[in-house]
């Protein structure tokens, strides 16, 4: 008995610091958001469902697959809206967030639908939610209008439980985040044996990054772990095609204040079976030769994966800014992958934003895209000309101050 009791009085002091904070912050509520219109003219061919986005992995992966060259896009699914509740509790102050946008994807490919970006709660060190995986550095996000953002960067917002074990100057977090990975089956596609093939998540992904702070910027080193399985659920086939791989990341992020008007976003991530976090790319794990192995004659590789992200901006006046950038991301597809499979992505913009008052934005936007193919030797590309008008809002409610 008393060592039941010791133990709970331990237990208790190990996570009592996690929940640690100032509960005499009053509560109340933030309602946010924006409007935005986005219009302009692509120039070339995508997939019409992101005709007002650039997406490198939407370009055409043959000749003419998305004919004819040369549309006007009018959209307004950026648009956003949030809310944000705070709630003093006996353990410190409950912060809660739920926020949409309207650039519907997957089931609502290219339809203008809710689509969910925040839902967490946070109270002390402890997070659980939907948010920024924390292999990610949102900061390294350019200041553009283009929605979809930098091809070779690493951008996912994953169901996670996270714990702040450092912040401030020195941010140290590590969490635990839902999994999930693709797989490109490639010239195997067709296979009855490939079709008995099903993902198999029993562990969740690992995730910590360590963020350095000062008036000069930050650096950000993270990394990621998975494990990757997959099960051959036709037990009485002749193969046995079950198997697993790791997959693993290091993301090396930095943003710099040269001087007051001009700043350098830079980032570079190298990994293996990690595409599932990068901002535009399709498989983690590929099919490869398992020679000898009659059973098994093939397995899965987790595919390796480099992106980078380089993006200057410079503020003419308080009211004027220009950001300009280069993203790009290389993967190693394996032999078996198709040869119109996704090899390389470049992603590059060019901008003129203006914010004449208070709330306001208006801006010009030159974009350009790259896609070129495995091994068939297609590539392709895409320039765009963009224009958005956007207004801000936001307005916080207390109930109480005291």
């Amino acid at each position: 008995m008393r060592f039941r009791l010791f133990l709970m009085i331990a237990i208790f002091g190990l996570i009592r610091p996690a929940f640690s904070q100032d509960s005499t912050k009053p509560s109340g509520i933030e309602i946010y958001g924006f409007a935005q219109l986005d219009a302009g003219y692509d120039f070339n061919q995508i997939n019409p469902a992101w005709a007002d986005a650039l997406r490198v992995t939407k370009l055409p992966s043959y000749k003419n697959q998305f004919a004819p060259d040369g549309n006007v896009f009018f959209g307004v699914r950026q648009s956003r809206f949030g809310v944000k509740g705070y709630t003093p509790t006996p353990v410190g102050q409950l912060k809660a967030v739920f926020e949409f946008d309207m650039f519907g994807v997957g089931a609502d490919e290219g339809q203008t639908t809710i689509r969910l970006r925040h839902a967490y709660g946070e109270v002390g060190r402890i997070l659980a939610g939907q948010t920024n995986t924390v292999f990610m550095d949102g900061d390294i996000f350019p200041n553009i209008m283009e929605y979809w953002g930098p091809t070779g960067m690493v951008f996912f917002r994953n169901i996670q439980i996270r714990y702040a074990a450092m912040t401030g100057d020195n941010e140290l977090f590590i969490s635990l985040e839902k999994p999930g990975v693709s797989a490109d089956q490639g010239t195997l596609e067709s296979r009855i044996e490939i079709d008995s093939v099903k993902a198999h998540y029993p562990v969740p992904d690992l995730a910590v990054h360590f963020k350095k702070s000062g008036d000069w910027g930050h650096v950000q080193l993270a990394g990621m772990l998975r494990n990757i399985q997959w099960s051959d659920i036709h037990t009485s086939g002749v193969y046995d095609l079950t198997g697993s791989t790791v997959g693993w990341g290091l993301h090396l992020s930095s943003v710099l204040n040269l001087t007051k008007n001009d700043v350098l976003r830079l980032a570079i991530i190298y990994g293996e079976g990690v595409e599932n976090y990068m901002n535009d790319c399709p498989f983690d794990v590929g099919i490869v030769r398992n020679t000898g192995n009659s059973i098994k004659p093939v397995t899965g590789k987790a595919l390796p994966v480099t992106g980078y992200v380089a993006y200057f901006e410079h503020n003419w006046t308080s009211k004027l800014s220009t950001t300009i950038g280069y993203s790009g991301i290389h993967i190693d597809n394996t032999e078996f992958s198709s040869p119109s499979a996704y090899k390389d992505g470049q992603y590059a913009t060019l901008n003129l934003i203006a914010t004449p008052f208070k709330n306001a934005t208006m801006a010009a936007e030159l974009e350009y895209g790259r896609r070129t193919n495995f091994t068939d030797g297609f590539s392709s590309n895409i320039v765009k000309l963009q224009f958005s008008f956007k207004y801000n809002f936001s307005q916080i409610f207390y109930f109480n101050k005291g």
